[in-house]
């Protein structure tokens, strides 16, 4: 879904409202954006991007307000949609609407986290009453259940299990190696969600994957829990999609051939996940 169709407002050169497209993956709502389109006040507000990457995370939260007054005592730096430092006891709002939103600063938290308030949006079914996951369909060429854990790649660890779990609320289910990507790892269990932060090692494609621009993380990788990997093995190669590694039980997709992104794809969910009950 389009977002301009989302707002229905007029076209505005000055502050454009079609740089983005949203799209459902399972338990998974995918904003694309192209930062070309993405003008705010006759200002463009992302870079030109050399390649499709993963970028952030946004999470809907009850009670937006004291998270934001906690995220602050804790020294995280907070900006507004632009980028502005967030002032006050009471969130930004959006383009000076009535929707709180605000972000942490990815030079201080490692990546861009974004928070807002759970509302009927058109644009994603989950929030709609009784939504829920559905069973996987006969028809899926690729058999996906869920996101098993999204990857995120690290040099400072303990700063994501401090945001994560000391002031969010996640609680650490596994630590150890993850030898397809070549990472010493710790998982983190927060709300629906499960998060691979990964220190790589030198010589692999997650290594050259870092940012030049340390200390920010790098969104790496999102890997989905499926039925059957030979089936995926199968879909994938109809469709071009080369596959760089393959255990036993895990397929990474080649990041070439697959929109930039090393897609993984597992039969077990991470040790210590309670969505496996």
């Amino acid at each position: 879904m389009r977002l301009e169709t989302v707002l229905d407002l007029p076209e505005n050169p000055v502050d454009r409202n079609d740089y983005a497209s949203f799209t459902m993956l399972r338990d998974l709502n995918f904003e694309t954006l192209d930062p070309r389109c993405y003008i705010k006040e006759g200002m463009q507000r992302f870079p030109i991007a050399d390649r499709p990457r993963l970028n952030g995370f946004a999470w809907y939260v009850d009670g937006i307000g004291e998270l934001y007054r906690t995220l602050r005592e804790h020294d995280y730096h907070v900006v507004d949609c632009r980028g502005v430092p967030a002032r006050g006891e009471q969130p930004p709002v959006l383009d000076d609407g009535d929707l709180p939103l605000f972000l942490l600063d990815p030079e201080d938290a490692g990546l861009r986290y974004q928070f807002l308030p759970r509302r009927p949006y058109r644009c994603d079914p989950r929030v709609l009453p009784g939504w829920e996951l559905p069973p996987v369909d006969d028809d899926d060429p690729l058999g996906l259940v869920r996101c098993a854990y999204h990857t995120v790649l690290t040099a400072e660890p303990k700063r994501a299990m401090r945001l994560f779990t000391d002031v969010l609320g996640g609680r650490v289910i596994h630590e150890g190696r993850n030898p397809v990507r070549g990472l010493d790892s710790v998982y983190i269990q927060l709300a629906d969600g499960v998060f691979e932060f990964g220190v790589p090692d030198e010589g692999t494609p997650a290594y050259a994957d870092r940012p030049p621009g340390a200390p920010r993380d790098t969104y790496h990788a999102i890997t989905f829990q499926v039925r059957d990997l030979d089936l995926v093995a199968r879909h994938l190669d109809r469709q071009g999609v080369h596959i760089r590694d393959r255990t036993e039980d895990c397929i990474v997709a080649d990041p070439q051939t697959a929109l930039g992104i090393p897609w993984g794809f597992v039969t077990a969910l991470t040790p210590g996940d309670t969505r496996a009950a």
